[in-house]
């Protein structure tokens, strides 16, 4: 297995991302992150465009990273610069970093329009950058051709001198770069073969975007043509479509390709990995995403969940624990007797009942008919599950709840909310304030059941979703709450549907609660 050097720019390329702002404490942890993951390099900012990535350059020197070295991207010079007095080259260098990436101008277009210098000049800018860098650091100098393949349709034979004169001034690797995203895999082999013949002793690295769709593919392919350095993000966040999601592409590599691109053992974490990036840059991911994504190993379809029961590979192309993630059985009108077998079977053997597989099936039915939608709220299907085989004991009976407003003078806005419930045979009324009738709800209602349940203390609301069921009603539709419990270190969904979004909230935040108690 030939090794494929991943290059890494989440915290470059990637933070140009809308909706992705990296404080430097998000990059040092981000960092740790991708070192933790196993990618050969790093590529921590642009230390000429801001003082964050400038101070970047020198906390990353005490992480202590075990396996990923840091590279510093940047610019060729300017046209009126000389190297050693260009202000971007003297930013990289002051860097010190373990490399240095630099972009240059490829499309003929570009070096008209954008940089309006000669075709001559713009070559010389490259050559001069490259062995400047190399000269003064000592250190690998990457070069980035930006707009590669529409420079290549474009002046096929300037796009290769452009390449050429980094390469002859020492550039130890050359990139290829997709900067618009809307070249074609077989356009990029075409392209690849062409620098190949020109340049048979470079060693070629491939940096797409995904404006076609396409960058997986378009990677992949370059892999096959050659490349033996793939750039790109992890969970392909970056400008516009994004940039080629590293998580495809490693996990492609490695398990459909062989190529190594992480330390032995380390594509395991590859799914937790992904979600520190979500988590970190404070968005919510594609469920949908290639074998990172929760989604990547559900099965909803009564017939598949069967098939898979008895052969994974009927439906999985590759097994969820090589990428560290999981199979989710899920549950909706669309079951079958399996998936209920197959999701709760362990826990609850008297699901083995056919009577009371189908008891389950016809209410998980009718409840969808009517706005419930379990493949989001496990939680209250173990409790509709433990209702059909009569283990659940509920842990309060409710008297009544309610909820209003302090009034308008209060500058937090805070809401009361009053619960009085019977438990073990005593009756308990607890008022209490919060944020919103739901949390003030939450609030009383833990305060009456602590005495009795002490392990609430550790029960945690993390997240409420509102959704209208049918909108064509109007302010009379249905409204469907999906709430969010911690409890443990697992997660606790659970759902609520009603013309009242007080009550559909009641009735998700009980079940909450309730399923908490159960174990």
């Amino acid at each position: 297995m030939s090794d494929l050097e991943v290059y890494d720019t989440t915290l470059r390329d990637g933070s140009q991302g809308e909706g992705v702002n990296l404080s430097l404490a998000d990059k040092l942890h981000l960092a740790k992150v991708l070192d933790w993951l196993g990618v050969a390099w790093i590529e921590g900012g642009w230390p000429m465009s801001n003082d964050k990535d400038k101070a970047f350059f020198r906390e990353v020197r005490g992480l202590g990273l075990q396996t990923a070295k840091i590279s510093a991207f940047g610019s060729t010079r300017h046209f009126k610069n000389l190297p050693q007095d260009d202000p971007n080259l003297q930013a990289l260098v002051t860097a010190a970093a373990d490399a240095t990436c630099i972009f240059g101008k490829t499309w003929d277009l570009h070096v008209r329009e954008a940089l309006r210098v000669s075709l001559d000049d713009n070559l010389e800018m490259i050559s001069s950058s490259v062995a400047f860098l190399a000269k003064a650091t000592g250190k690998p100098v990457f070069y980035d051709a930006e707009h590669f393949f529409d420079g290549y349709k474009a002046n096929a034979d300037y796009a290769l001198r452009t390449l050429e004169a980094a390469h002859r001034a020492g550039a130890q690797r050359l990139v290829l770069c997709d900067t618009n995203g809307g070249t074609l895999p077989e356009q990029v082999v075409a392209a690849l073969q062409a620098v190949r013949t020109r340049l048979p002793d470079a060693k070629l690295g491939i940096h797409v975007h995904n404006d076609g769709g396409v960058a997986v593919a378009n990677t992949l392919a370059a892999v096959g043509a050659g490349c033996i350095q793939v750039q790109g993000t992890i969970n392909g966040v970056g400008e516009r479509c994004g940039n080629v999601d590293l998580c495809a592409v490693i996990a492609n590599a490695e398990l459909k390709l062989g190529r190594r691109c992480l330390p032995e053992g380390h594509l395991v974490r590859l799914t937790e990995a992904s979600r520190a990036v979500w988590e970190r840059i404070n968005l919510s991911g594609p469920t949908n995403q290639a074998f990172v994504g929760r989604a990547a190993f559900a099965h909803k379809g009564g017939i598949h969940v069967s098939a898979v029961q008895r052969n994974a590979l009927t439906y999985e192309h590759v097994t969820p624990e090589s990428v560290g993630n999981e199979r989710r059985i899920l549950i909706s009108e669309l079951a079958g007797r399996s998936n209920v077998q197959a999701k709760l079977a362990s826990r609850f053997p008297g699901l083995s009942d056919p009577a009371v597989q189908k008891a389950v099936l016809d209410e998980v039915v009718d409840k969808e008919n009517r706005g419930w939608s379990f493949e989001a709220a496990e939680g209250s299907f173990e409790l509709l599950v433990r209702r059909h085989l009569g283990t659940w004991k509920p842990a309060f009976k409710l008297h009544h709840y309610r909820v209003h407003g302090l009034g308008t003078d209060t500058h937090d806005h805070l809401v009361e909310g009053t619960v009085k419930i019977e438990v073990g045979g005593e009756n308990r009324l607890k008022v209490a304030e919060g944020h919103g009738p739901v949390d003030a709800l939450n609030h009383a209602l833990q305060e009456a059941l602590r005495p009795t349940y002490p392990q609430l203390t550790d029960l945690h609301l993390t997240d409420y979703k509102v959704r209208v069921v049918d909108s064509k009603i109007g302010t009379a539709a249905q409204v469907r709450v999906l709430i969010e419990h911690q409890f443990h270190g697992r997660t606790i969904s659970t759902i609520g549907v009603s013309e009242n979004i007080i009550e559909a909230s009641w009735e998700a935040l009980v079940e909450g609660v309730e399923c908490a108690l159960q174990d």
